[in-house]
């Protein structure tokens, strides 16, 4: 029901026309305090279900003596729908300040009967990436797999993309991105869809850029571009509204609240009162 995190990864996909350029960004748009947090909402049929929380935070932090982001994101489901389908994720990554590249990342989620554990280790200085992966119905795997330039774990690549300039992008371009989930190195993309005005569920009016998000199949997605993303159409890129496709049903992440931002939300045009 939940899956948080990946819904949300799609939040924002990344930022060259080719693999492998360089994928620095200009300016960085989001600093330590920063909080973000949205309400799933499950949808079979003509039945919506508020299932869960999800939270992203931003802390400053050191790695190897060196000044890092510390980037966390938490999930659970709401405590009456524990007994139907359970969820407690905890993401981490440790990130360069500059330029957002990975250093550390971390993953430990229980979803339903499902327990999955990741930890990569980037080692930028000889191209190589280390996995330790785990999950219920796999055993402990260690290995080590070769690390493309601009490689992004799940909750890099959402913080790298929101400094993406959409500008530079025509309706329908894709927008490439390799990411490394569970033990696999994948090339993803999102798609531009334009701009346009959004009014959420509480009344708010916002200014948004919309774009499709390739999802990678697996327990409860399809795969192919199921995922809609909504981010403000302004300097701090945050995600208002996501809504994915599963295998049964749909599922929406709507924003709940945001905190610490770097910029004003100048993308908000005016609230008014919920039909």
């Amino acid at each position: 029901m939940s899956r948080s995190p990946y819904i949300i990864v799609a939040l924002l996909l990344l930022s060259s026309f080719v693999f492998g350029q360089d994928c620095s960004p200009k300016t960085i748009n989001f600093k330590s305090g920063e909080r973000i947090t949205y309400r799933a909402v499950y949808n079979w049929g003509f039945i919506w279900i508020n299932a869960g929380d999800v939270e992203f935070a931003v802390n400053d932090t050191f790695y190897l003596d060196n000044p890092a982001l510390h980037l966390k994101s938490t999930g659970w489901s709401l405590k009456q729908y524990d007994w139907f389908f359970k969820v407690r994720d905890r993401f981490e990554s440790i990130v360069n300040p500059n330029t957002i590249q990975p250093y550390w990342f971390e993953r430990d989620t229980h979803e339903g009967g499902t327990d999955t554990y990741n930890r990569y280790v980037f080692r930028h200085t000889d191209s190589a990436l280390d996995i330790i992966s785990q999950t219920t119905s796999r055993p402990f795997k260690k290995e080590i797999l070769p690390l493309k330039p601009c490689t992004f774990d799940v909750l890099s690549a959402i913080y790298y993309c929101r400094t993406i300039d959409f500008n530079r992008y025509s309706k329908g371009d894709k927008i490439p991105i390799t990411m490394a989930i569970d033990n696999e190195v994948f090339d993803l993309y999102l798609r531009y869809l334009g701009k346009e005005r959004l009014q959420t569920r509480s009344g708010e009016v916002f200014n948004t850029i919309r774009f499709k998000a390739m999802l990678v199949e697996g327990t409860i997605f399809k795969g192919g571009e199921d995922l809609d993303v909504w981010v403000t159409d302004d300097k701090n890129r945050v995600p208002i509204l996501i809504e994915a496709k599963i295998l049964v049903g749909s599922v929406k992440a709507v924003l709940t609240g945001m905190e610490g931002l770097l910029y004003p939300v100048e993308s908000k045009v005016v609230s008014i009162k919920p039909r």
